[in-house]
């Protein structure tokens, strides 16, 4: 399989279930992800995101428009403080069990996959962004975290 760069780039943060995720789509140059495509993620968003717990006070979600008829959808959620739980949906490919080609039809995702090489460098600076606001400073600094985003830019080589 030949490699293609693609784009990642950070979205306002969002509220979820109580809970503020950060937001990165990541999409082919030229081909920034489709509204409906957007639309159909973030309705479906809140059956990938645990329920509020005090140890859990952040995360980031990742929507990932594949060069084909994929869409993937990644809600990574800190529990425990420092530890990571991902839960993952998938539309329009059928190889993956998607009824059809459509992504807009996201369907949950079973395998314990969190993430593929586009993917992974929004968790690479989400781990540090942890670390440096709410491990080093005497007191957590949430804000700070949520502000803290992956420059935009490719995402690849």
């Amino acid at each position: 399989m030949p490699f293609m760069e693609k784009n990642l780039r950070a979205l306002a943060p969002i509220t979820v279930q109580d809970r503020p995720y950060k937001r990165y789509h990541v999409d082919r140059p030229g081909h920034e992800i489709e509204p409906e495509v957007e639309k159909a993620a973030y309705a479906f968003l809140p059956r990938l995101v645990p329920e509020p717990a005090g140890d859990s006070p952040a995360g980031w979600i990742v929507l990932h428009r594949g060069g084909d008829t994929g869409a993937y959808l990644l809600a990574y959620t800190w529990v425990w403080d420092n530890v990571v739980e991902c839960h993952v949906a998938a539309a329009g490919q059928p190889i993956l069990g998607c009824p059809d080609e459509d992504p807009t039809h996201f369907i949950l995702e079973t395998r314990p996959w969190f993430g593929c090489v586009w993917e992974l460098p929004a968790l690479e600076h989400e781990r540090s962004a942890w670390v440096r606001h709410m491990f080093v400073p005497d007191e957590p600094d949430l804000d700070g975290y949520l502000a803290d985003t992956r420059r935009p830019g490719s995402v690849g080589l």
